[in-house]
C-alpha cells in the first residue's frame, strides 16, 4: 500500500467529485482519481472505493440504520429551518 493510509475530509471531497468526473468506463480511471486526490495510490483509491461500495450495498440493504435527526427550528410544508436569534 502506498505511504498514508489516513483519508482526509478533503481528500475524501474530491474523491467523491472525481467519482463524478470519472465514471466506470472511463480509460484509466483508478489512475485519473488517484491524481485528483493526491497523495494517495491507485491501490490506495482502489481500496477506498472498495470500501464505500460495502458500505453502500450495507445503508441499502438495511444493515445499517438511518439517523434520527432532531428538528430544527420552525417547519413550513416539511422544510426544516433556523430562526437568525437562534443561528
Amino acid at each position: 500500500m502506498g505511504s498514508n493510509s489516513t483519508w482526509t475530509p478533503k481528500q475524501n471531497k474530491l474523491f467523491e467529485n472525481a467519482l463524478a468526473v470519472y465514471p466506470q468506463d472511463t480509460p484509466d480511471r483508478w489512475q485519473n482519481l488517484a491524481r485528483a486526490v493526491g497523495g494517495k495510490t491507485v491501490e490506495e483509491v482502489k481500496g477506498h472505493y472498495e470500501m464505500l461500495v460495502e458500505d453502500v450495498n450495507h445503508i441499502e440493504s438495511g444493515q445499517v440504520p438511518l439517523p434520527t435527526y432532531k428538528p430544527a427550528g420552525r417547519s413550513i410544508k416539511g422544510y426544516q429551518f433556523i430562526d437568525e436569534e437562534e443561528r
